[in-house]
């Protein structure tokens, strides 16, 4: 895909964590104009983009992956030269409550919208045919859990998915790999480690430290703490997904890492003295830290692989895990009015007075 002028691009959950950041990056520095398709479900949140509202190569539209004519209808106002497909339900402990919504809105929602992509490609073409792209956005939760010793996942290892989460993006990959091989779509897939950086919906494990060290709260750890994962900042998530879109080849898999594996209880106690350095309290903050039971197919370990994607692109992640960290806890310090509208809840209140007016 060619970088010559301004493409459109039809990003899907936009409105989440890392589609956010991904929005931002392609409208303000990548010279792109983008649509972005958001159900703004629970954990997406157009505050998260409010700066952007009224930007010419902004456009935002509300509406369900699984409302088939409504998605074909958003291909034909706005023809788009690209997709890079994010929206998918997300948190493990939701999943594994209520997995129902997991199938809907990760394997039928991907479904229509692959449905839609390709119907819409098979209408152009030239050159709109051949440039057009289809980013499928997966996560590394599909492979299962590694051993301590073993090397990271790379983009041959077997899925061993471990929860309704990690299973329904798993059908998700297989899907759009299907639509790729069977029809012909223009399909590429990226995997990628845990995310962490600005805009992160207070739910997952890195804001809900931060935001109980400031309400001087306890901080709950599964298990030990001895759970493994490698941490990827999501501006650096961003810029691997553009480079995939740019320069990956059709068909292909890229495992998207950040190179930097850590321990659940390590981590937490890095933001605690990340916090006791930037807002001191009146004790350290990890003296808050309870460890609590562990929840149902906790995978041990997670790490990528991301060789081919540094060899093949040329990308590799920028922050390390001590700047990444420090620039995540003072977005947080830096944006209280963000994330406290979320925990009282009024961001969801004024959206759903707004619904109803309309």
């Amino acid at each position: 895909m060619q970088n010559s002028h301004k493409k459109k691009i039809l990003v899907t959950g936009g409105a989440g964590f890392i589609g956010s950041n991904l929005v931002r990056l392609l409208v303000t520095e990548k010279n792109c104009s983008v649509v972005n398709l958001d159900k703004l479900t629970y954990a997406g949140n157009p505050e998260s983009l409010q700066d952007l509202e009224q930007h010419p190569d902004y456009d935002f539209v509300q509406v369900d992956l699984c409302d088939a004519d409504a998605l074909q209808h958003v291909f034909t106002t706005h023809q788009p030269h690209a997709v890079m497909h994010l929206a998918a339900e997300s948190h493990v402990d939701r999943s594994i409550d209520g997995p129902g919504e997991f199938i809907q809105t990760n394997v039928i929602g991907t479904f229509n919208l692959l449905q839609a992509s390709l119907a819409y490609w098979r209408s152009l073409e030239g050159s709109h045919k051949s440039d057009f792209r289809f980013l499928h956005v997966s996560t590394d939760e599909v492979y299962g859990s590694l051993p301590a010793d073993a090397p990271g996942f790379n983009e041959k290892t077997a899925y061993d998915p471990h929860s309704p989460y990690s299973a329904s993006k798993a059908a998700s990959d297989h899907l759009a790999r299907a639509w790729a091989d069977t029809y012909g779509l223009p399909v590429m897939v990226t995997n990628c480690s845990n995310n962490y950086g600005p805009y992160q919906f207070p739910e997952k494990l890195i804001p809900v430290v931060i935001l109980k060290c400031l309400r001087n709260e306890e901080i709950p750890v599964y298990g030990k703490g001895e759970n493994i994962r490698d941490w990827l900042y999501v501006g650096d998530h961003a810029e691997a997904l553009y480079t995939v879109l740019i320069k990956g080849r059709l068909g292909e898999t890229y495992n998207i890492g950040g190179n930097n594996e850590r321990q659940n209880i390590e981590l937490v106690n890095t933001l605690c003295r990340i916090l006791d350095d930037l807002r001191p309290g009146e004790k350290p903050y990890a003296e808050n830290i309870r460890f609590v039971t562990d929840r149902p197919g906790h995978d041990m370990r997670y790490a990528i692989d991301p060789t081919k994607i540094a060899s093949e692109l040329e990308w590799s992640p920028k922050e390390t895990f001590e700047s990444g960290f420090r620039k995540t806890v003072q977005w947080y310090l830096d944006h209280p009015e963000w994330w406290q509208r979320i925990l009282d809840g009024q961001y969801q209140l004024e959206r759903l007075g707004t619904e109803k007016k309309a």
